[in-house]
């Protein structure tokens, strides 16, 4: 007997792939939008396109991780400060050991704040959103503290180039970068084992250590990677500005978030989407260069970014009853 769909069937259908394809529907309806409204103002020069992709590339990094922790289930609000006081722990330890020291100093940092953050969350059992919260003043103040709320310069031309600062060709380096990192955060959610276990720990915790998954362990590793992501932004925001500031980072966490869930990650886990984390990421980049060409305030881009965090909350939780 053939298969037959009733209007009902196809509407959810229907209204199911359009929830999906939001953020591509989106991201070319602003794009239209600010092309015929500012591009008497250069909206559309190659430079200031580019130059949306070098201030999206570490939120799109770290976006790439917040999606394994987000379909975990799990959240991480330190990851800005991480990415802060990773950058003045690279910029300190090359001025002692040069380039490769600061290069260690830096990812270490990362994996550090990471391994802490899940021992405190998986083996202590204090919820990911208090641990990452105090981990987030911690990060900060210590960043503060080494660095005594200085910039600390980076003077090697060859690492401000290879993080974020150089060009091949008339593209930037954080292109490829960002391009890299989203390869690899694709490929293993989408096709490995380890992948297939964190969206299970998000879809279903106890079923998912019914069928053999160690969720506990799952949740260890995504903080790690996500305060890894973080060490890495960090490391290319140093490049890009060629110092170490405890301000770099700041704030980027809410950005991370909107752009993981615009992009298709529940906030209850069970589902995520690297390439639509990137494409949020780059829609948030694309909407506040809007904003600054049509001449609004700082304080006026934070209500608009606000306004998008709550447009990300209220699409995931349309994705979740669907």
């Amino acid at each position: 007997m053939a298969d037959t769909m009733t209007p009902s069937m196809a509407t959810r259908i229907g209204l199911t792939n359009w929830r999906q394809n939001i953020i591509y529907i989106g991201f070319v309806g602003i794009f239209i939008f600010f092309a015929v409204t500012l591009g008497h103002k250069g909206f559309l020069d190659t430079n200031n396109l580019l130059n949306i992709v070098r201030q999206t590339a570490p939120i799109a990094i770290m976006a790439v991780a917040m999606t394994y922790v987000l379909a975990a289930g799990e959240i991480d609000l330190s990851i800005g400060a991480v990415a802060g006081l990773a950058s003045v722990a690279a910029a300190m330890a090359m001025d002692v050991g040069g380039v490769p020291l600061g290069i260690l100093a830096g990812v270490g940092t990362g994996l550090i704040v990471g391994v802490i953050n899940g021992i405190i969350s998986t083996r202590i059992g204090i919820p990911t959103f208090l641990t990452t919260l105090a981990m987030m003043g911690v990060a900060k103040g210590t960043s503060m503290w080494v660095s005594g709320t200085k910039a600390v310069p980076i003077l090697s031309d060859g690492y401000n180039w290879f993080f974020g600062g150089g060009y091949i060709g008339p593209l930037p380096v954080l292109l490829f970068w960002m391009l890299v990192v989203a390869a690899i955060g694709h490929i293993v959610l989408r096709r490995t084992t380890f992948g297939r276990w964190v969206l299970a720990t998000g879809g279903s915790e106890t079923a998912a250590r019914y069928s053999g998954v160690n969720t506990r362990n799952i949740k260890f590793k995504v903080l790690i990677i996500s305060s890894f992501a973080a060490a890495i932004a960090g490391m290319l925001y140093a490049g890009r500005f060629q110092t170490g500031r405890f301000q770099l980072g700041e704030g980027d966490e809410l950005s991370v978030i909107a752009a993981a869930v615009l992009g298709g990650t529940s906030l209850f886990g069970g589902k995520g989407t690297v390439v639509g984390s990137i494409m949020g990421a780059l829609m948030i980049g694309l909407i506040n260069n809007g904003l600054i060409l049509a001449g609004l305030e700082f304080s006026q881009q934070l209500i608009a970014r606000g306004a998008i965090i709550i447009l990300a909350v209220a699409i995931s939780q349309n994705r979740k009853s669907t």
